[in-house]
């Protein structure tokens, strides 16, 4: 790639033909605010915050879309820069409700940023303002368009990335809004609650549907008997709220964090997970050795099941029957340790810690009930968990260290990669090469599901079955593998589908965030959990072993059918 010489502020800067002014000036640490900027996504140039002066152009340039040339001059910080990104957002702090007191992106908001940044300290401006009503139609999602600055990234990310399509631009100028077709409710467009649109959102236009004040009720009430459990993602991710290095494994500070808020019993859905693969790896085999339909799609991400459920209903009958591990764990919390406890399952409040919007939906789904008593009650995000640690004044930094609650707290490694992109499917192959060969798989590591490509693939041998693999990295990268399978061309016997762009780790429900090394230093840290784990593999989990024992008798049992599968239907 040849290189050209510009200069920024009186810099000398060596860049790549054809990269942009703004990439030029990161790359020697000078700072350009975006709004509407993604990186990798062709740019808009849309909000012009990022404008910058160029000698001998008339106009003030977009940063992120115009390309660098030999000798070109650039002032990114001159006072006619300067008075233009402050009038911008002048005017959308003076057409956005003044809520920031209360707004639940108070303090992590890229406006009010900006208006710190330029030194807004008066209202210079005044005229009508748009009104909107707030939809909270979705269990999961609430979009709020009256805080919607137009920037335009949350429809990039659900038109282009996820490619679902569920929300856009409509009407024009002072009209223009962010909605859905006919401006309907989230709950009946194509969303699938994945909520990447809440990651990408600059303020808190869209958000997750709280689930706190729920909660709080529950633990406030003598008569319940209130138990969390974790999900493998969060622990790498939560401590990045409380300045901890990304991928800092904080499961001993969750467990102790949760004991003082409360909770009565605070289990690991990694236990969950390691039942999971027990079941999936069954009925995978099952379907191999009876002929029934292949390839077999997993079941542990709602949002592709919501995905699958509306938009390609012929391929139901090819997703594992399997709930989500926290279903799972939440079904068991309710039948088997309410009854070795000898507490009414009824007093049973189960709540989920997980890194995902689309969760809260689940958790709701009929089928994921017995006798109208859910498997999980309610469902707190990773943010939402950093704000009842906040409101409780725990210092969470300073938390010690602690053990889960037994004996749904005991977990493998293959439970702890459940959180990233392949790492179901790792596990899961991992128990099928023992339930067919009666020997462990040597090799545990499957590096050709790894990583952050949309598909990966690979064929393992087990035994003498030729096993053709695929993981799905995202879900805008899944229709044209369902093409293939409805088309009778697919060559896949399993398949792993995670909705979000590197697995759970970068669920909706995480941390806000721009830094994509942030989500691959999560990933790292699940695999080192796995890597240190005393088990790597689910069926050596003792406990498990106990359960089936105790209770569920085997794998694909009628006890385990009744309590750890379910049926899906076109919605």
């Amino acid at each position: 790639m040849e290189m050209v010489e510009l200069t920024i502020n009186n810099l000398k800067v060596k860049a790549e033909e054809g990269m942009t002014i703004l990439d030029a000036a990161k790359s020697v640490g000078i700072s350009i605010p975006t709004l509407c900027y993604m990186k990798d996504l062709f740019p808009t140039g849309a909000c012009r915050i990022c404008v910058v002066e160029v000698d001998g152009q008339r106009n003030l340039l977009p940063s992120c879309a115009f390309p660098v040339s030999e000798g070109m001059v650039v002032e990114t910080n001159s006072p006619r820069v300067r008075r233009a990104r402050k009038t911008i957002v002048e005017l959308l702090v003076e057409n956005h409700p003044q809520d920031c007191l209360i707004c639940v992106r108070n303090k992590n908001c890229e406006l009010q940023d900006l208006a710190e940044r330029y030194g807004l300290r008066e209202h210079r401006y005044s005229g009508e303002k748009r009104k909107h009503v707030v939809d909270v139609s979705s269990p999961s999602i609430e979009r709020d368009p009256a805080k919607c600055i137009l920037c335009g990234r949350c429809t990039r990310v659900c038109n282009e990335i996820q490619k679902i399509g569920a929300i856009d631009f409509a009407q024009r100028g002072f009209n223009s809004i962010v909605t859905t077709p006919y401006n309907e409710g989230l709950n009946v467009s194509d969303c699938i609650f994945c909520g990447q649109c809440i990651l990408q959102c600059p303020t808190a236009a869209l958000r997750e549907r709280s689930s706190m004040k729920i909660v709080s009720n529950a633990l406030e009430n003598k008569n319940k008997y209130v138990i969390a459990q974790i999900a493998p993602a969060v622990r790498a991710t939560l401590g990045e709220e409380f300045h901890m290095p990304p991928g800092t494994d904080v499961t001993g500070k969750l467990v102790s964090g949760l004991r003082r808020l409360g909770f009565k019993r605070v289990f690991d859905t990694n236990f969950g997970a390691d039942l999971t693969i027990l079941e999936e790896a069954n009925e995978l085999i099952g379907r191999v050795q009876n002929d029934q339909p292949l390839p077999m799609f997993t079941s542990c991400c709602p949002g592709w099941i919501r995905f699958a459920e509306r938009n390609y209903p012929d391929i139901l009958p090819h997703l594992s029957s399997c709930k989500s591990p926290h279903e799972m764990e939440g079904a068991i919390l309710k039948s088997y340790f309410a009854k070795k406890m000898g507490i009414n399952p009824k007093d049973i409040f189960v709540v989920s810690i997980m890194p995902c919007t689309v969760k809260k939906y689940e958790s709701e789904r009929p089928e994921l009930a017995i006798d109208s008593l859910h498997d999980v009650d309610s469902v707190l995000t990773t943010r939402e968990l950093v704000r009842f640690f906040n409101m409780a004044g725990i210092d969470f930094a300073d938390l010690p260290d602690e053990e889960f609650d037994n004996p749904l707290g005991e977990s493998t490694g293959a439970a702890a990669i459940f959180g990233t992109s392949g790492g179901v499917m790792e596990a899961a192959i991992r128990t099928a090469y023992y339930n067919i060969t009666g020997e462990n798989l040597e090799n545990i590591e499957v590096d050709q599901i790894r990583g952050p490509e949309g598909v990966k693939s690979a064929t393992v041998k087990i035994g003498d079955l030729d096993v053709n693999i695929a993981v799905v990295n995202g879900i805008g990268n899944v229709r044209p593998i369902i093409e293939e399978v409805l088309a009778g061309k697919s060559k896949y016997h399993f398949i792993e589908v995670m909705a979000c762009p590197g697995g759970c780790v970068n669920g909706g429900g995480q941390p806000i965030h721009q830094n994509l090394e942030n989500v691959m230093k999560r990933v790292k840290a699940l695999y080192e959990i796995d890597k240190k784990s005393v088990s790597r593999r689910s069926h050596e989990n003792e406990s498990v072993q106990k359960l089936y024992k105790e209770f569920l008798k085997e794998p694909g049992s009628h006890v385990a059918h009744e309590l750890l599968h379910t049926t899906y239907s076109h919605r």
